[in-house]
């Protein structure tokens, strides 16, 4: 089980990075070939960020896998009190995400800096808490965690139901996706190399 519980916490981190990834692009786009920008295909990634990761994906991190680890040893405490913060205030996160793109569309004269901004701060913000997560709790959880709490914790995230993969999979929200993996770069999409912050 813990194969099979690991295998669900990795492939919810590549598809929110795959968004983030193809956000970033998007701006980048926008700001180097002055691509003009698709409203509806950027609400529908913010809207992902925040159907699925910040609602379903981060409570049952806090609830099976940081609060098991916090059973076994005290060894993370630290570090998982500060994750459960940056889960926390996800939501503000993502409000300003929205806020800027709210402002972007009403053709403020900044509107694309504030965005761009905006975007570049939360792909930041998400880069380092994935990677904390992925570099320090999850090899903890491998080194002290028992059979049971890894099956507690696969039969938890294979609840969470990904609305791209659900019972009755949206058929829009699945296109919308595919279409943000053909934006990412490998090896999480298909798209162009990862561009990094420095340019």
């Amino acid at each position: 089980m813990l194969n099979a519980a690991l295998a669900i916490i990795h492939d919810e981190h590549r598809s929110l990075v795959a968004v983030v990834h193809g956000l970033r692009y998007l701006v980048r786009e926008m700001r180097e070939k002055g691509e003009g920008p698709d409203f509806k295909l950027l609400w529908a990634m913010i809207y992902y960020i925040d159907a699925f990761p910040a609602r379903m994906h981060h409570p049952k991190e806090n609830a099976y896998l940081f609060a098991r680890l916090r059973l076994r040893t005290h060894e993370a405490d630290t570090v998982l009190e500060e994750l459960e913060r940056e889960h926390a205030s996800g939501a503000r996160q993502v409000r300003d995400l929205e806020h800027a793109l709210g402002y972007f569309e009403a053709d403020k004269p900044d509107g694309f800096e504030v965005f761009a901004t905006a975007v570049e701060k939360f792909a930041e913000e998400v880069w380092q808490h994935i990677s904390v997560e992925e570099k320090v709790i999850i090899p903890l959880a491998k080194k002290h965690l028992t059979a049971e709490d890894w099956v507690e914790i696969a039969e938890a995230f294979g609840e969470n139901g990904d609305p791209r993969f659900g019972a009755e999979p949206d058929h829009e929200f699945r296109d919308l996706f595919s279409r943000i993996v053909n934006l990412a770069p490998p090896p999480i999409g298909v798209g162009p190399p990862h561009l990094t912050s420095g340019g």
